[in-house]
């Protein structure tokens, strides 16, 4: 059971789609690259971004976009489709490239 607990007129409710929730107000989250303050908005702006920090494409899994850093044992996977990229996402590429990146609430 996943979801959201709400506590609205002095009960907890279980709010199982919390964006659909009327009242709520969900943040949206963005990847900003730092040094240029520039809102990561398509894979092609992060592959630019990731390729002048040392990152190449890695071509393993076709149903994944993927990067790999020759000087690590780090790989970045994220889903083909760009609207599909999440916060969960964001924050690993934070992880690998620290001070480069930072998530934001929209």
């Amino acid at each position: 059971m996943s979801g959201v607990w709400v506590f609205r007129s002095g009960v907890f409710h279980l709010v199982e789609n919390p964006g659909e929730h009327q009242g709520s107000n969900p943040r949206r989250k963005v990847l900003v690259h730092l040094s240029s303050n520039e809102v990561i908005t398509s894979y092609s702006v992060l592959e630019r971004k990731l390729s002048s920090l040392g990152w190449e494409r890695y071509y393993d899994d076709p149903d994944l976009l993927q990067f790999h850093k020759r000087s690590t044992i780090d790989l970045i996977s994220l889903p083909k489709d760009f609207n599909k990229f999440k916060s969960m996402h964001m924050f690993d590429i934070v992880v690998k490239n620290r001070n480069q990146f930072e998530v934001r609430d929209m």
